[in-house]
């Protein structure tokens, strides 16, 4: 009798541990998609269909508080690892992909973001790590062990990618955005235009970062970002322009002569 309770007692332990096993995966999964709904769409428009865009923006949905007039400027450094992973499974079209950049707003920024990109085909994730003038200085030298000043699993998980698979800085990417934005879904629709870049300069918050043009500078790269779905207004105003989506990345551009990468 008493081995007829302890067993059912140890099978009501197991099936517990189970219920508990199956929650807790249940709650990661849904965690997980809650990380990875976002979705992003580029489109290659011209400069007037730009403009014509903005005006109706404007009319419509709320400026970035920053994206007075044209917009502002965004320097961003890529690393990559030295057999340049990043690039490659881009332009081979893998489909789970990252990228690392270092982020900031122009020369006068008192910090920058370490951000990491992951896409799987439409969808995206990003993440981010807050890092001062001087520790981004670090980084871009290849001081990679500030990171491990933060207490961020994050901060970990870069250190632990970047030293193993020996990332090293490849390319400046700087541009000027206009930024519109929508409470519903977080929608965010960005033009960036006039995209500059460099392969021999890294310091993002040089005063006197030489660069050259990687892009036309009659044409833009518009991109809206989203959750779950588009609003049909703005798919409809998108739709105006009779613009093709399109598979541009700003690293790669960045690239076109070190790994004579050519957009058509």
């Amino acid at each position: 009798m008493q081995s007829f309770v302890a067993a059912g007692q140890s099978s009501h332990h197991s099936n517990a541990m189970y219920v508990c096993a199956h929650m807790l995966l249940l709650i990661l999964w849904v965690q997980n998609m809650l990380e990875v709904l976002r979705q992003e769409k580029k489109y290659l428009i011209s400069l007037d269909q730009y403009y014509y865009l903005s005006r109706r923006f404007a009319k419509l949905l709320m400026e970035d508080n920053n994206s007075s007039g044209d917009g502002y400027t965004i320097r961003s450094l890529y690393f990559d690892s030295i057999n340049d992973r990043d690039f490659e499974e881009k332009i081979d079209g893998v489909d789970l992909r990252r990228k690392i950049r270092l982020r900031n707003y122009g020369p006068d920024s008192k910090s920058a973001k370490l951000e990491m990109k992951q896409k799987q085909g439409i969808l995206q994730k990003k993440r981010s790590l807050s890092l001062s003038r001087a520790q981004s200085g670090r980084l871009i030298k290849g001081d990679y062990s500030v990171l491990l000043e933060s207490d961020s699993d994050f901060a970990g998980e870069c250190f632990g990618m970047m030293h193993m698979h020996c990332y090293r800085p490849k390319a400046v990417v700087s541009y000027t955005r206009k930024v519109f934005v929508a409470k519903e879904n977080e929608i965010r629709i960005t033009f960036d235009h006039h995209i500059k870049g460099s392969e021999t300069d890294f310091d993002i918050f040089s005063d006197s970062l030489v660069e050259n043009m990687l892009f036309d500078p009659f044409l833009v790269v518009m991109e809206v970002k989203y959750n779950g779905f588009l609003l049909s207004y703005i798919k409809d105003l998108v739709n105006e322009v009779n613009a093709s989506e399109l598979a541009v990345s700003k690293y790669c551009l960045s690239r076109t002569i070190g790994k004579e990468y050519l957009f058509l």
